[in-house]
């Protein structure tokens, strides 16, 4: 009894907690228009949300507020035994599992919502806003100057910190000062910095953990680890492993010297984590020293703290998949025991992803939940497919007429601002509608697939044609989830663009509070792109950080250069004749070209170039170039000119040239890395192997110079079938693109006399060319092309398995029905057919530029040609 009357309470209180959450969120999009009190002349709107609103209801509404729910309480919902359960039962259901289930979900929801409102009712509390702005909140003792502890002295720096510890390193953007369980909250200083250095002392060994588990994959000591034990480097294995290889000697001598080092080298000064020994200890050995420049120091120290930072959570995560799957670098195939492999087999699985889940969702393998949460992305997803398309439609087409009294479809204007047009019937309407569609028309049934609504049709049209159970049907499924999935993306994308510039096609130069404008005319910027950040490292507009961080782009892009170089020169000039290391036997001509160098180099080699790249950045004054404002410009200049203009576009071209050199070097890595060659062999790949993508290679459309071209890997699981269907699709589109190609340029020269529609009154001549005449074409006239080609892609050329991709069997030459067939010459034949893709992929890519150009200047003449 008494567990029936707490499980009662519960039910009670998260019902309202979830009316409480949504109450505190609705207020800030909708409010009833009139009047709460006419007697008071309150309107709804007065009233503020939050807490706030307390005070502003008068005495005689909470009276009715308690009296309603003092009604219901006492005469309404009256307890029968059974938990929560007053007669009305919105969630019900006759199979006991699933009520269950419901009634459970509903308990969840029910906690959620009291943790939710106690947050909101936690910040608004705080703050004095109902969303917590917590700017608002000036009295947190994070802020405060804080106690510091009696008699304790300090470093001047120490001594008063400007904001309590916002400042400090460590204190960076985005988060700034970070301290969500409230270490801090006493101000206590000798606490902080004892953290402090605890916080730095953890980075520095997970950066030295981090390069540890990286560096054996590559390099392994010569010789003994332990000659006594017979134990060489080589015998180590990476990782975890290595735990159960290094003798106690061993152990001991580590314990040891991180003992010594702890005890007695690195004695604590005033200011956390500086031991006086310079960068790395080196001043230990007299060859070097700390830091004198302040701004140069804080930004070194603020870069450590966030690379160990980085590392503490690198090392984690290595250390978790190399403990889970045993192998240091993480093979999850030899995760046999992982419960996502339940679902490894289900829709929605594909490349190159995989079985995707990085939050856990599955990892209880639930069946039951997979396939609820399966059946949420989809609606979800199909909900988002048609509102992509409602962002889309309305730019080039609305209906005619009104949507309401007084309002017409032409006045709602697309996007966001559109929620405050739609009249409170129409919401109405909206929602009885999608509740008639959820609760009726589609109902889940647990005996079918998620998703699949025993009366929905293709395209969810009710009662219409179902696909064929196999693997079609099992392809197309997989289709929709991916396109579910890009349109889930691409709304939230549209939403963010249209909140931020008010414009639903996102026109960024209406964001005119964008810090990214201070750097708009820096060199870099260049068309097409523009001032491209989209992680927006500038978005505080520190411009030391910009050229900082130009300076940086410039040295990379530099290296990269030359790598390129060092990468082709080799295999087409030759090698240095001689000696690379005479003490060594090592010839020039000995070192393999790419990858392959890294471990025949000798330690002294690699220690002469990093020396060599210590001096040149020493030389360079370590960053004075961008300290001066002239990022990139070390003295020596190889690019340079008497025209400004001049100077300025070699500049230009040089971070261009750059910025393809650092994506060509990392291509050639992963390339080298994949076949193993700096050869012929990276570029045009080996012989063909059955059942792999090499399996291709004879294929049409495979020609020169570019060869088999599949950089994205989407045919590296060798499937036939696949292949095939990918094949149709490309020579689909390249038919479609090359009609369109010529009917962007014929309209220029010729249009069909009459009319298009003449009961629209509708002439040839009247419909402008390119983009312009989506919006001229009218309503019936796109009716029609969507059933022709619905027409041509179902009925008149259907795909058949057995003949090649794009082989109709009653299709002539330029897919004339029933025209001349295939051609007798088998060679001739081929080359045709190679044309046709070569030309069809010349002119997807010809469409997209015309279509961009078109859209860009607004034309199809000349203009559009730059002319």
């Amino acid at each position: 009894q008494i567990f029936k009357r707490r499980r009662e309470t519960e039910i009670k209180h998260g019902r309202v907690a979830m009316y409480a959450a949504i109450g505190y969120i609705v207020p800030e999009y909708f409010k009833w228009p009139g009047y709460l009190s006419p007697s008071l002349g309150l309107s709804f709107e007065d009233v503020p949300n939050g807490l706030a609103a307390i005070s502003k209801v008068p005495g005689q509404g909470w009276s009715q507020i308690v009296a309603f729910a003092g009604y219901y309480e006492l005469f309404v919902y009256k307890y029968n035994g059974t938990p929560g359960d007053y007669g009305w039962k919105a969630i019900t259901s006759s199979d006991p599992d699933t009520l269950n289930k419901k009634l459970s979900a509903e308990i969840a929801n029910g906690r959620l919502a009291m943790m939710a409102i106690i947050g909101m009712f936690f910040q608004d509390g705080l703050t004095g806003s109902a969303w917590g702005d917590w700017s608002l909140y000036t009295d947190s003792p994070l802020r405060s100057t804080g106690k510091f502890s009696p008699g304790y002295n300090t470093l001047p720096e120490w001594e008063k910190p400007k904001n309590g510890f916002e400042g400090l390193v460590g204190d960076q953007p985005p988060l700034g000062f970070w301290d969500p369980a409230g270490y801090a909250r006493d101000g206590n200083v000798e606490n902080f910095k004892r953290r402090r250095e605890v916080e730095l002392k953890h980075g520095r060994v997970a950066m030295f953990a981090t390069i540890g588990y990286i560096v054996p994959e590559y390099f392994k000591f010569d010789g003994d680890l332990s000659p006594s034990s017979g134990l060489k480097f080589a015998d180590v294995p990476n990782g975890l492993k290595a735990l159960g290889v290094v003798p106690v000697a061993g152990w001991a001598q580590i314990l040891a010297f991180a003992g010594f080092i702890e005890t007695v080298v690195n004695k604590p000064t005033g200011e956390p984590g500086n031991y006086g020994k310079g960068f790395l200890s080196l001043g230990t050995l007299g060859l070097g020293s700390s830091i004198q420049d302040p701004e140069i120091r804080v930004k070194k120290l603020a870069s450590e703290i966030s690379n160990g930072r980085l590392a503490m959570f690198a090392i984690i995560g290595m250390f978790f998949q190399d403990g889970l799957t045993g192998s240091a670098w993480g093979d999850w195939a030899l995760y046999t025991g992982s419960p996502l492999r339940a679902f490894e087999n289900e829709l929605g699985v594909q490349a190159p992803v995989g079985f995707f889940d990085p939050f856990g969702m599955t990892k209880d393998g639930d069946v039951e939940t997979f396939k609820r949460r399966r059946a949420t992305e989809l609606k979800n997803g199909r909900v988002a497919m048609l509102a992509t398309m409602g962002y889309i439609t309305p730019e080039y087409f609305r209906f005619p007429g009104n949507c309401a009294t007084g309002v017409k479809f032409a006045e709602i204007p697309n996007g966001l601002a559109a929620l405050e047009k739609v009249p409170g019937a129409g919401w109405l309407q909206i929602f009885l509608f999608l509740g008639m569609v959820e609760k009726s028309l589609y109902a889940s049934d647990p005996t079918r697939a998620p998703g699949d609504f025993k009366n929905g049709g293709v395209l969810g049209v009710p009662n219409g044609s179902t696909m064929m159970d196999g693997e079609a049907k099992t392809k197309k499924l997989n289709s929709e989830l991916a396109n579910a999935r890009l349109a889930m993306m691409a709304i939230t994308g549209m939403w963010f663009q249209d909140g931020l510039t008010g414009s639903a096609w996102g026109d960024w130069a209406l964001y005119t509070d964008s810090p990214l404008r201070a750097f708009e005319n820096e060199l870099g910027v260049q068309a097409p792109v523009g001032f491209w950040d989209p992680i927006g490292f500038t978005a505080d507009g520190d411009v030391e950080a910009f050229k900082r961080r130009r300076a940086t782009e410039l040295k990379h892009g530099r290296i990269s250069m030359l790598a390129c170089m060092g990468y082709m020169t080799p295999e087409i000039i030759g090698k240095f004749p001689g000696y690379l290391s005479p003490s060594a036997g090592l010839k020039y001509a000995d070192i393999p070209n790419g990858l392959g160098a890294i471990s025949k180099v000798p330690w002294e080699g690699w220690f002469q170039m990093v020396f060599y790249c210590l001096f040149v950045e020493y030389k360079s004054g370590f960053g004075k170039d961008w300290k001066e404002g002239t990022p990139g410009d070390l003295g020596w200049k190889m690019l340079t000119a008497s025209n400004p203009e001049k100077k300025q576009r070699k500049l230009q071209a040089e971070i261009a040239n750059s910025r393809l050199a650092m994506t060509a070097i990392m291509a050639m890595f992963f390339q080298n890395g994949t076949v193993g060659t700096t050869g012929p062999e990276m570029w045009i790949g080996k012989a063909p192997v059955p059942g792999s993508a090499w399996a291709f290679e004879n294929e049409l459309g495979v020609q020169a110079p570019v060869g088999y071209f599949d950089p994205l890997g989407m045919s590296s699981d060798g499937c036939v079938e696949t292949f095939k269907r990918r094949r149709e699709s490309e020579l689909k589109n390249g038919r479609v693109a090359m009609f369109a190609a010529m009917g962007y340029i014929t309209p220029e020269y010729f249009r069909w006399p009459g009319f298009l529609s003449p009961s629209a009154n509708l002439k040839f001549a009247d419909v402008p060319n390119g983009l312009a005449a989506l919006s001229k074409v009218p309503f019936l006239g796109w009716a029609q092309i969507l059933v022709f080609c619905g027409g041509v892609d179902f009925g008149l050329y259907r795909a058949d398995p057995s003949r090649d991709p794009g082989d109709y069997e009653n299709a002539g030459i330029l897919g004339v029905p029933n025209a001349s067939g295939p051609m007798s010459d088998a060679e001739g034949r081929k080359k045709k057919l190679n044309s046709e893709l070569a030309n069809g992929r010349l002119a997807m890519v010809a469409i997209l530029g015309m279509m961009f150009q078109n859209g860009t200047v607004g034309t199809t003449g000349p203009a559009m040609w730059g002319f």
